[in-house]
């Protein structure tokens, strides 16, 4: 426990200026865009006058300098105000919140899914390995990074969804159902089969690569030749020796690869229509929401630093020489 607190504490030390530097140096990136909120919004209205305009950069505190803004925002973020959404009229928390659940969601089903089924690949083609499962396996995994996901997502819509009308091509459940209980959860299951096989056949590709790479490296070892000698059955072998060696770095890969899966994820919910943060993201954007932006900023870093914490732990779990 003692050293599992001691980590903790690290990863927060560690956590709080990355936090500040990825929130200070997007501002700053974002004061190089052309236009602000009230652009945004004037072009919306059709126009308006320059005393409009005024008004609504007062209301909005863009009436200032940069280095202003940025102290008045960094002041609101230390009393945990994350300021209010133009595009939403109520407060970053508040949109933030209501999004949150839609990309946890998907996210983990994603990840899960890439993360099983390439540990599963991998392990195959490890043991058939130059063998045509093997082959047949990598050619897949090839195939599948190469796809881009906005061009696989259209093309899971226009199979499943418009030719064989199996699947919904967007949204996260059914509007106007009125589903509850296990009826919406399998709802929701459906509307995310499509958004999430777009997502996770990139990263099962990366998974089931690295998975056969270190399952043929543990198998080449000392030990494991050890253990066959003693007589032991291959499963066994490959069950209490192999495979918990060869998954340190699958998961160390989970870690590292959370953030770029978080941002694949805009072009994946802005496809498929998914209500979540990916799609809020693009829509600040547009709108040149600012304190919008820098919240889901915010939002994500924080998700990447707890996934690589609890990353961390498992780590040490299977190796518990780490974190010693």
């Amino acid at each position: 426990m003692r050293r599992l607190a001691a980590l903790a504490l690290r990863r927060l030390a560690q956590s709080l200026p990355v936090l500040l530097i990825i929130l200070v140096g997007l501002f700053l990136l974002l004061q190089l865009a052309p236009g602000d909120t009230v652009d945004a919004l004037m072009a919306q209205m059709g126009g308006g006058s320059a005393e409009d305009a005024a008004r609504l950069r007062e209301q909005y505190g863009l009436d200032v300098g940069v280095a202003a803004q940025l102290g008045r925002y960094l002041l609101r973020l230390a009393s945990f105000d994350l300021g209010q959404s133009a595009i939403y009229g109520k407060p970053v928390a508040s949109v933030i919140a209501e999004r949150l659940a839609v990309t946890a969601l998907f996210m983990s089903c994603a990840l899960a899914f890439a993360f099983a089924a390439g540990l599963v690949l991998g392990v195959l083609a490890a043991r058939r390995v130059n063998g045509w499962p093997d082959t047949l396996i990598s050619t897949l995994g090839l195939v599948f990074y190469a796809i881009p996901s906005f061009w696989l997502g259209l093309m899971l819509i226009v199979l499943f969804s418009v030719k064989l009308a199996w699947l919904p091509p967007g949204g996260f459940e059914s509007i106007g159902a009125g589903l509850t209980g296990l009826a919406r959860v399998l709802d929701i299951a459906e509307h995310l089969v499509l958004p999430v096989l777009s997502l996770a056949l990139i990263f099962l590709a990366i998974y089931l690569r690295l998975m056969r790479a270190s399952m043929l490296e543990v198998m080449s070892l000392d030990f494991v030749r050890t253990a066959r000698a003693k007589g032991l059955s291959e499963s066994r072998v490959l069950w209490r020796h192999v495979l918990r060696n060869a998954l340190l770095p699958m998961v160390t890969f989970v870690g590292l690869q959370f953030s770029t899966m978080l941002g694949g994820s805009v072009v994946v919910e802005s496809v498929f229509s998914l209500p979540g943060l990916g799609r809020l993201a693009f829509e600040s954007v547009v709108q040149r929401d600012l304190n919008t932006l820098l919240g889901i900023v915010l939002v994500s870093a924080l998700l990447v630093i707890l996934v690589n914490f609890l990353v961390d732990l498992l780590y040490a779990r299977l190796d518990p020489r780490i974190g010693a």
